[in-house]
């Protein structure tokens, strides 16, 4: 009960950007009661300002104050009407007649005027009967005597000075069973009880509208959910599986993913992970109806659904590492490697450090998901024309045991369902400097008609420490993940 009202507030699209979206809630079942406590915004959300008037003379704007009672009595209004709101949400969600009555206790996280220290502050607090509030024409109320009058409720004389009121019931004197979202007090998602964790997962899903229902748990800390989006013509089914792991999600699980939206005719399947992914599963994933959301990207949905969540002590889980648009410690004596080539076919240009024939790790595969190496000798760059794509790479810098840098061309299935490497003629790498000069052309061989990706040469380290290039050309009908899998990738 508790998680399916919070996602009903959650997921309003009426309460103005910047409102506060902190609850705990309780259910007294007993009682047919919700019982909660819910943020409401602070002092400073009716503006000091009355008006704003330019004066060309002086060349600078000229406020208006306005007056304190004045304030003071739209901040009260607006403190009725968020009471209001949640109340007609809650009743409006409760399709199947749950609620009799439902608790309410308006609060401000301040600093309490008594003791100086940070508390939960009640500004306003109602019970409010289903027969009672449902009879209300709420479109003509004054909101202020709606909430003290015809809803008995109490709401704070003076909300600017933080004189508070008395609930009349919290969450905590219905049991333990207290749930509570939007806090300061992150939850480590590693740490929660598991069905604590599963339903926090599902609460995004039911914010954005969804029906979202747990249907199985794995050993392995994974969870099946079906999720079913209403919207029309872009709804449908959406398989959801969360596994809560500490280290790199290996691509079978993206694998099976696939395996089973295909299986239940789902329209998309969503992997959540509270780690990372590595280059083989998002390999795999391009192209496919699949969704891979790794542990920063889960916190950060989280949060914009008003809800809780970090990834260990540091609020960030040591699987998952950062994606900066440039390497922050990369050397400086590097050279920029430019291609060029004609026709229309959009590709990606990756690249792979190797010991031989063989990958040094996933992390030393740059390309779309993956823009640098770890030590940040290798990373996307910016194009400039002539250039359509180019890599960044100090040779110096390389890891001692690489011996190999092999940049590769794929076509981009998203941007050209239809495309092969037909259209990929007239190639070059041009060899810069870091100002962008040009220091020489490397040729490199056509693209063929049938094939997705190709290999379009390789720096390789002589014995005396140089660097020399070597010609490709082999392609790949199966496009980039037949390629990376002979250098040691796993993708299938």
């Amino acid at each position: 009960m508790v998680e399916y009202f919070s996602a009903a507030l959650y997921s309003s699209a009426a309460w103005p950007e910047g409102f506060p979206r902190q609850v705990a809630a309780a259910f007294d079942s007993a009682a047919r009661q919700l019982v909660l406590d819910w943020e409401m915004p602070g002092y400073d959300v009716v503006p000091e300002a009355k008006s704003v008037r330019y004066v060309p003379a002086q060349d600078q704007d000229k406020e208006t104050a306005r007056p304190v009672t004045q304030r003071r009595a739209l901040y009260r209004e607006t403190l009725a009407q968020c009471v209001l709101l949640v109340l007609h949400q809650l009743f409006t969600a409760d399709e199947y007649g749950i609620l009799d009555s439902v608790a309410l206790n308006g609060f401000v996280d301040a600093h309490d005027p008594a003791t100086g220290r940070q508390a939960h502050i009640f500004l306003a607090t109602v019970m409010a009967q289903r027969t009672v509030f449902t009879s209300l024409h709420l479109e003509q109320v004054d909101p202020v005597s709606c909430l003290t009058d015809a809803l008995r409720g109490q709401l704070a004389t003076r909300p600017d000075q933080l004189i508070s009121v008395r609930p009349s019931r919290k969450p905590e004197d219905v049991g333990d069973h207290v749930v509570a979202h939007g806090g300061d007090e992150e939850p480590d998602l590693y740490d929660m009880d598991p069905i604590a964790f599963e339903s926090l997962v599902a609460d995004p899903f039911r914010a954005m509208g969804m029906q979202a229902v747990t249907t199985q748990r794995s050993n392995d800390g994974g969870v099946d959910q079906d999720a079913l989006d209403p919207t029309p013509i872009r709804g449908g089914k959406i398989v959801v599986q969360v596994k809560r792991y500490r280290s790199t999600v290996p691509p079978t699980a993206v694998r099976d993913l696939y395996g089973t939206v295909q299986d239940v005719g789902a329209n998309k399947g969503v992997l959540v992970t509270t780690s990372g992914f590595g280059p083989g599963s998002r390999t795999f994933a391009r192209g496919k109806p699949l969704e891979l959301i790794q542990g920063t990207e889960l916190v950060d949905l989280l949060h914009r659904h008003g809800l809780r969540g970090r990834l260990g002590e540091g609020g960030r889980s040591s699987a998952v590492q950062p994606t900066p648009s440039a390497p922050a410690s990369a050397p400086d004596d590097y050279n920029v490697l430019g291609m060029t080539w004609t026709g229309n076919v959009a590709l990606d240009v990756c690249a792979l450090v190797c010991r031989g024939n063989r990958v040094l790790s996933e992390e030393h595969f740059v390309f779309f998901n993956n823009p640098q190496t770890p030590d940040g000798s290798v990373c996307a760059a910016s194009a400039q024309a002539p250039d359509k794509a180019a890599i960044r790479v100090s040779f110096d810098a390389l890891p001692q045991e690489a011996d190999r840098l092999v940049l590769v061309a794929a076509v981009d299935p998203e941007a050209n369902p239809d495309a092969d490497l037909s259209g990929f003629t007239d190639a070059c790498i041009r060899l810069l400097d870091p100002a962008r000069s040009e220091l020489g052309r490397l040729d490199v061989s056509d693209g063929r008609s049938g094939e997705m990706a190709l290999v379009l040469g390789s720096f390789r380290r002589r014995p005396n420490g140089d660097w020399d290039f070597v010609l490709g050309g082999k392609g790949y009908v199966e496009g980039l993940a037949q390629l990376v899998q002979e250098y040691g990738i796993e993708v299938e």
